[in-house]
């Protein structure tokens, strides 16, 4: 078993690897070559969540779990809040084949996710990008969208607005204006993440402009909420895994409210493959639930171990 530290893994895996996988990811899925199991999750007191991702990829022969959770204490031990380890078995025997360090992936992953919806949804001309949300990993969001749409201005919104400069400093990185705005002013985007762990809506429908492309990224837990039910059963809505979406994702508020069906959400990977022509209009209102997929964590932990086991690093041993 090839084990791979946490601090080998920005080393081995870049954005542009994350994007390649996580699109492939998306493919196998649609084609049913892929799927995952059901998501556990437990809450552990005092905001503490911990719980396994798992899943089977048949073409690209990867059985295994992610484990691993959010400790919103973490900060003031010099952690970063979400913690995850990747463990990957042969999918034939079920012998373990590595243990990956799993925060970078999960940072790359998600951004990577989102960055691919707003590829396949957003408008071409979309030039203002808004971001709700300057935790962990905001910045990969902000670097990931950059790299798919010529933004020319950054906007954004935090619950805790001190936090906002680091975020300002990845846009300055990118050579992009950046400025802290009230909530109403998202208006001025044409697409908006969202990336909170919030546990009730910040944005609202009234901050939402038509033709916008919405990337909803923090919702992966009962009870999470980024955005109003209203907003979400305004627009077209395209999710990783609609069953993740309707029971822990951003859709689950409005499906429980009666406002919107599981019948109309589309899996992104039906996009990717010509099944669904995605964005029907410019002034149509499309909503990404990006709940976050086992899959995806297999996918990103396959190609540090390819690489790693390529270039001869990480430490090897015998189970």
């Amino acid at each position: 078993m090839l084990i791979l530290p946490e601090a080998m893994i920005a080393s081995l895996v870049s954005p542009e690897d994350a994007f390649r996988a996580v699109t492939d990811c998306f493919v196998a899925m649609a084609r049913d070559e892929a799927h995952n199991f059901p998501v556990v999750r437990e809450a552990l007191g005092g905001g503490r969540q911990y719980g396994f991702k798992s899943g089977l990829d048949r073409t690209g022969a990867m059985l295994g779990v992610k484990a691993g959770g959010y400790f919103p204490g973490n900060a003031a031990k010099g952690l970063i809040n979400h913690q995850s380890s990747v463990f990957l078995f042969d999918p034939e025997t079920g012998r373990p084949q590595a243990m990956v360090g799993g925060n970078l992936l999960t940072a790359l992953r998600t951004a990577a996710a989102s960055a691919i919806s707003i590829d396949r949804l957003a408008n071409p001309d979309a030039r203002v990008l808004g971001i709700v949300g300057a935790g962990h990993q905001a910045g990969f969001q902000l670097s990931a969208a950059a790299r798919v749409r010529r933004f020319e201005r950054v906007i954004a919104w935090n619950l805790h607005p001190e936090m906002l400069p680091k975020l300002g400093a990845v846009a300055a990185e990118l050579g992009l204006p950046f400025e802290a705005v009230d909530l109403p002013r998202l208006r001025e985007a044409d697409v908006i993440i969202t990336i909170t762990s919030s546990p009730a809506a910040s944005l609202m429908a009234a901050h939402v402009s038509s033709g916008t492309h919405l990337a909803c990224m923090g919702t992966d837990t009962k009870g999470k909420q980024e955005v109003d039910p209203a907003l979400v059963a305004a627009a077209r809505v395209f999710t990783d895994e609609v069953a993740q979406s309707i029971s822990i994702g951003e859709t689950q508020h409005a499906i429980a409210a009666g406002t919107l069906d599981a019948s109309a959400i589309t899996p992104l990977g039906d996009v990717l493959i010509g099944r669904d022509p995605g964005r029907r209009s410019i002034d149509e209102i499309t909503l990404f639930d990006g709940t976050g997929v086992g899959l995806q964590d297999l996918a990103v932990a396959a190609v540090a171990v390819a690489l790693a086991r390529k270039r001869g690093v990480g430490v090897d041993v015998n189970v």
